[in-house]
């Protein structure tokens, strides 16, 4: 499995493209909202020949979810979200445009995803794992043979997510992480939903706010 990395709009978040060998591929969190975002993200998909399939979103604030709808309607795929997240989702037409986002076109859920769901693409399997905290309904994807975890936006590189948007809550994120991801093995890569790649194993190590 390949993970590419983009890092789109004003947050700098990162929007993940999975593919393996069959050419299969999910977008995980497309925070492309500009035209050049957009194109950016289409012309990787055509040049390497990918099939888009699945459409994921690890948590629903602004800057994971603003590309949805474009990724939608292009590829005709369905946005898949856990059901705890649908309200942040909902709220996002709300206030898009007083954070500079005028031209949010906003995509609905066609499914839910829970803990232990299995994602299936091509031949890539992903677990779904549930991290709540901060927000209600975030979800990290993890594939075991290849120790990859896709975070959004739980843990961070010496860092964790912020917990005073609505939703979230400090005591389960510490818990979200410390239960399902420091559960994982050492070696796991974490793909967060901004800066750069960390370790399970350095951030037990090094993270001040897991010590």
């Amino acid at each position: 499995m390949k993970v590419t990395r983009f890092t789109f709009n004003p947050f700098q978040e990162n929007t993940y493209l999975l593919h393996d060998d069959t050419n299969e591929c999910v977008v995980i969190d497309p925070g492309c909202y500009e035209r050049q975002e957009q194109e950016q993200l289409r012309g990787y998909i055509e040049k390497n020949g990918l099939k888009v399939v699945r459409l994921l979103n690890t948590h629903c604030h602004i800057d994971h979810v603003l590309g949805n709808a474009f990724v939608a309607d292009t590829y005709g795929v369905g946005l898949e979200i856990h059901p705890e997240d649908e309200q942040t989702l909902r709220a996002v037409p709300t206030y898009a445009a007083s954070y500079g986002f005028p031209k949010y076109a906003e995509a609905l859920p066609a499914a839910f995803l829970k803990e232990g769901d299995t994602v299936k693409f091509g031949n890539t399997e992903l677990q779904v794992l549930f991290t709540p905290g901060h927000a209600p309904g975030h979800v990290v994807f993890y594939n075991g043979p290849e120790k990859i975890c896709i975070g959004g936006d739980v843990l961070f590189q010496n860092s964790i997510g912020r917990t005073d948007l609505p939703g979230g809550d400090f005591d389960t994120l510490i818990n979200s992480i410390k239960d399902k991801l420091f559960a994982l093995p050492d070696e796991v890569t974490v793909y967060p939903g901004h800066g750069p790649e960390t370790t399970i194993g350095h951030e037990k190590k090094h993270n001040p706010f897991l010590r």
